[in-house]
């Protein structure tokens, strides 16, 4: 099998969006992705021995040096692209698969050469390619496997399909496109001759030499274009032909599949943030490597599997720290377990099923769960909500192994167990049976030994670069706190949002009714691009905006820019349909979450955001709109629950510019908060000196989306289009600003460097990320990690901050026995449900504990209000 590699890459390019895929440093990988996943497809459907990959290396060839304009009219390839080709093929290389190419000639020649030597040694042939010159190689061994829609489907060429699709034999193929010219390739057609006539001259003479012989017998204009140009249709012959007899390093027998190397290639995947599924299909489909004892699977032998009571078994180990692996339901307040696997240091185990215990062996397995015992775990949110569907209560977390990997390689797309055993110890677990009765199945006391093993390893990797502390006092005591937080949820008034979700689906209709009635359109489906083109630029007339693979972009932002800029009640109809169309879905996720005890319970996600931020789903309560009328409508669903009087929110004003003050030590900003000035007023005028009292509101709004920006790598591009003013007015007023506030601009020049020397940016608590990307030469993926670079110590800290304030909010709440919760964490913002007689004290204790999470160089600011519902408790 013989792949056209640059062909293929644009192929996958095209076929999946650039935007859904990019590692969180900025490299662009959606060419990687469609590839590998093309290739893992069709080495699983096709099982060729052999298999090679070639590459063009550059536009200049020995056909450029014959015809100046060949492919000449090609644009540069995406920015977005740049990059990825080597990224593929070096992945290739580590799946054993043999990649080749070569200066001045094209990938076809040396397929095209290697194809004519696998002939004469009976080989059965496919070439994967989008480039239809290749159809002149298929014969009776040689098929061209070429792509229909993406990358997913390829059609088969064989020589029966070539007749069939274009009336003319393999041989014919490239006579013919010749006479055609190739706009592709920048070859000349001959006015007046398409594809039919094309065809037909062919047909009715067989070869080119033959048509060209007969030229003068060929009548009206088509004939007297075909004799002015038979030079150029000629030239167009040599160029398409394939050069069959190349001096390559490699030939057909030298491209068998080498095993590939599990754990090079889980290493380069991690690196890429893929998941597991495709490097398990790629994995699947080509021979590995399992020979040296890093890359083995590894069967756990020297941990022994004790029989007997299991409170028997607990009972010596009392006090020591031992790792738990528990199978079941996670889902807060839902959670079921299964079966678990414990394992002692000594690799001495006990496989549990949980419906066979004893009373006896229940008792002493809940006496055990519930103490303070040291237990190693991976997952330890989740084996608290398991354990809780049964009864048990979970104390004691000394150890989780997921969050441990999150901190040292933040931004993978997973941390599941094996993967993060195969990522930092290089080995595989064995996988359960399935078929095995369960104390015969190993896994789970190999899952068990594994976390054991991970836990001693991992603290040993975060202890050489000085974050054990970080993921002892800041992200493992969170563990507990977060799990009963999920599993108390917040008190939600369906009827409020069912009425709400009329509300927006009858707004939904009304606008697209509206907007159909503007473009005479009964039938207009605002949720279709193709339709939305069609009346945006052909029927309104208006600019045209990005070129995107299927026309010209409808995108949200690109929309908004239209609107702005050319105002039209369609585009006000159509912004307004998406906005209502958005809280709809967001209220029927709501009002799906609700479960039978009438509270809504979220899952917040530890190891997700890069920064160290929170994140939450099932449903995502972060994306609520805060300012907006509807996303206040919907927090008024959340209410206060039975038994409790109130809710209370409490938020930092201002958190990220405060950090941004600390961190750079710019004088100005520090004076302002010290003074206690509205921060945004003092900014206004300094940089447009104009005394405080007279920073209007226009100014302000400027200033705040700077100051803000400027966190977040905002450029005067971007600053000019967010304010819609000039991109010279906006540059200036950065100039200004950091003339005023040169601390800030330090600081965000300086930070950008070190974080390109060390390759990782820190917080002020220690959280690195790592962005290898910043030494990429890729512009676009280097521009990412810059922005990145600038915004992780700034929304890492402020991260970091409101989790300290959580730690020790929770732990005076114990103290003082304090009956009230905390319920939701939400960017800055705590909400917490207050017990009756309690709001005094506990709005004394929030205050006072989040004031004191951090002493920075300015002051905190927390806030705080009471109300029935979220809402009303804003203030």
């Amino acid at each position: 099998m013989l792949i056209d590699g640059h062909s293929m890459a644009f192929r996958a390019f095209y076929a999946l969006p650039a935007e859904n895929f990019s590692t969180t440093g900025g490299q662009h990988t959606n060419a990687v992705y469609g590839f590998l996943s093309m290739l893992a497809n069709i080495i699983a459907e096709e099982q060729p021995d052999h298999v090679g990959v070639a590459f063009d290396v550059g536009r200049k060839t020995f056909r450029t040096e014959m015809f100046p304009e060949y492919k000449a009219q090609r644009e540069a390839a995406p920015p977005e692209f740049k990059g990825q080709v080597t990224i593929i093929d070096e992945v290739l290389q580590t799946l054993g698969i043999t990649t080749m190419s070569v200066e001045n000639y094209e990938a076809d020649d040396i397929i095209a050469t290697l194809v004519t030597a696998a002939k004469q040694s009976d080989y059965e042939i496919l070439i994967v390619t989008g480039d239809r010159d290749y159809l002149q190689l298929v014969d009776d061994s040689t098929t061209v496997l070429y792509p229909m829609r993406g990358v997913s489907t390829l059609h088969r060429f064989t020589p029966a399909a070539v007749e069939e699709k274009y009336g003319l034999t393999p041989q014919q193929y490239p006579e013919f496109a010749a006479l055609r010219g190739d706009p592709s390739d920048n070859l000349p057609n001959i006015p007046g001759v398409g594809e039919k006539t094309a065809t037909k001259w062919i047909q009715e003479y067989g070869t080119l030499d033959e048509l060209i012989a007969h030229a003068d017998d060929i009548k009206g204009k088509a004939g007297d274009s075909f004799r002015e140009r038979i030079d150029q249709v000629k030239m167009n012959r040599t160029l398409t032909a394939m050069v069959t007899d190349m001096e390559l390093a490699v030939g057909p027998d030298d491209l068998d599949l080498k095993p590939a190397k599990v754990s090079e290639i889980a290493e380069r995947f991690d690196e890429l943030e893929f998941g597991t599924n495709l490097r398990e299909r790629i994995l699947s489909a080509v021979p590995t490597d399992n020979s040296s004892p890093a890359e083995a699977v590894v069967e756990l032998g020297d941990v022994v599997i004790d029989e007997g009571p299991l409170d028997e078994w607990l009972e010596p180990r009392s006090g020591q720290g031992l790792a738990l692996y528990v199978t079941g339901n996670a889902q807060p307040a839902r959670g079921d377990t299964t079966a678990m696997g414990i394992v002692d240091k000594q690799r001495h185990a006990v496989a549990v099923e949980l419906a066979e215990l004893s009373p006896d062996e229940e008792k002493a397995l809940a006496a055990w769960l519930s103490s303070a015992d040291p237990k190693y775990l991976h997952g330890a949110k989740a084996v608290f909500h398991m354990l809780a569907g049964r009864g048990f209560e979970l104390a004691g977390i000394a150890h989780d192994t997921a969050i441990a990997a999150y901190l040292l390689r933040p931004g993978q797309r997973t941390y599941e167990l094996g993967d993060v055993y195969q990522r930092h110890l290089q080995r595989q677990r064995s996988e359960p049976d399935g078929q095995m009765s369960l104390m015969g199945d190993t896994s789970l006391t190999d899952s068990a030994a594994a976390i054991l093993e991970l836990a001693e390893e991992l603290t040993r990797q975060l202890q050489d670069i000085d974050s054990f502390e970080l993921y002892r006092d800041l992200e493992l005591p969170l563990v507990d706190i977060l799990a009963r937080m999920e599993a108390a949820g917040i008190a939600a008034d369906v009827t409020v949002l069912e009425d709400q979700l009329k509300t927006f689906t009858q707004q939904v209709a009304d606008v697209e009714e509206h907007a159909r009635g503007l473009v005479e359109k009964p039938d207009l489906n605002l949720s279709s691009p193709k339709q939305l083109q069609e009346v945006l630029f052909e029927q309104l007339g208006l600019p045209k905006t990005k070129k995107t693979k299927t026309g010209y972009s409808t995108a949200a932002k690109e929309v908004e820019q239209l609107a702005v800029k050319h105002p039209h009640p369609f585009l006000d109809d159509l912004l307004a349909h998406r906005e209502y169309q958005k809280m709809k879905s967001t209220l029927e996720g709501l009002i799906k979450t609700v479960l039978d005890d009438g509270r809504i319970h979220t899952t917040f996600n530890q190891t997700v955001a890069s920064t160290g931020r929170l994140s939450s789903t099932e449903p995502n309560l972060q994306n609520i709109p805060v300012r907006t009328e509807a996303g206040r409508r919907i927090r008024s669903a959340f209410t206060v629950g039975e038994g409790y009087e109130c809710l209370l929110t409490a938020d930092y004003s201002q958190i990220e510019m405060r950090v941004m003050a600390h961190v750079s030590q710019d004088p100005g900003l520090i004076e302002a908060y010290k003074e206690g000035e509205d921060l945004h007023n003092f900014v206004g005028s300094r940089v447009f000196d104009v005394p405080i009292d007279q920073v209007t509101p226009e100014l302000r709004r400027r200033v705040k989306a700077m100051s803000y920006g400027l966190a977040y790598g905002l450029s005067a591009f971007g600053l000019s289009q967010q304010l819609d003013i000039p991109a010279g007015d906006a540059k200036a007023i950065m100039e200004n600003y950091f003339e005023r506030f040169g601390g800030v601009r330090d600081y965000l020049t300086a930070v950008v460097e070190q974080a390109r020397k060390d390759g990782y940016t820190s917080t002020v608590f220690g959280r690195r990320r790592y962005l290898p990307e910043l030494n990429s030469d890729n512009r676009i993926a280097r521009e990412n990690a810059e922005r990145a670079a600038l915004n992780a110590p700034i929304q890492g800290t402020a991260a970091d901050i409101i989790k300290v304030a959580m730690i020790r909010v929770e732990r005076e709440f114990r103290a003082q026995d304090v009956k009230s919760r905390v319920l939701l964490q939400v960017h800055d913002e705590l909400v917490v449900e207050v017990a009756p007689g309690e709001l005094e004290k506990v709005t004394a204790i929030v205050e006072k504990e989040m004031d004191g999470a951090i002493t920075l160089r300015v002051p905190l600011e927390v806030s705080a209000g009471t109300g029935q519902n979220w809402d009303e408790a804003a203030h």
